[in-house]
Parts: structure tokens; sequence; C-alpha cells
């Protein structure tokens, strides 16, 4: 069970895409992607570069550094289930995934660097 960084962020960006009600033409217009890679980004079947990820959190609106941060921790999850089923430790049907752990959200806010140091 190997998890893929792709499958992750397309999961992260279909769900932020989604709680804005918007769709996928309308987030590839914006992000100047054509509607098909931006499907197969969401679907995990293609790497996006750096240059793309920007585009398409700016047409989110959203900064990079969130959805990463939201990966990252997804990913973080994925590699202890994994560790824990590889043990033999815990049965496989008690390790909770992502979605029942609640961690499938990303904030619909990110604070500006003006209310984290409280300038």
């Amino acid at each position: 069970m190997m998890v893929l960084l792709r499958h992750l962020l397309g999961d992260v960006l279909r769900r932020l895409r989604q709680r804005q009600g918007r769709t996928l033409r309308e987030v590839s217009a914006d992000a100047r992607v054509s509607l098909g890679y931006l499907s197969e980004v969401e679907r995990g079947q293609k790497e996006a570069s750096s240059e793309l990820l920007s585009s398409i959190c700016g047409a989110l609106g959203v900064p990079l550094s969130q959805v990463l941060r939201e990966v990252a921790d997804q990913l973080a999850l994925a590699e202890l289930q994994e560790a824990a089923l590889l043990s033999g430790s815990v049965p496989a049907d008690s390790v909770p995934s992502p979605d029942r752990l609640g961690i499938d959200s990303v904030p619909d806010r990110v604070p500006d660097v003006v209310d984290m140091v409280g300038v």
C-alpha cells in the first residue's frame, strides 16, 4: 500500500474547488490550464509541476503553502497507517482513514501574515 503524493495532492485540490462551489471548467480557465489536464491532476493521474500548482492555487485563491501543508498532513497519516499495518500491531479494519478522522478539510481562510504576527 504505497501512497502516491499526486493522489493526495489531487484530493486536496478537488476538495478546495468543490468547497468553493466551482467547476473544473471555471478553475481551469482561471488557472489557464486545460480542463482535461486539471481533471487528471485532481484524479492523481498526472504529476503537476510547481508552476502548474502555483497557477491552480492562484485560481483557487489559496496559498500553495496551505495546500502543501494539507498534503503533508495527509501523507503523515497515511505513513502511520501503513506502518501500523505492516507491523501487524493493528488489524487493517481498525486503522481509521483520513476521512474518518476528519482530516479532509483545508481551512477556508488562511490567516494573513499580519494576523499571525499580531501587528
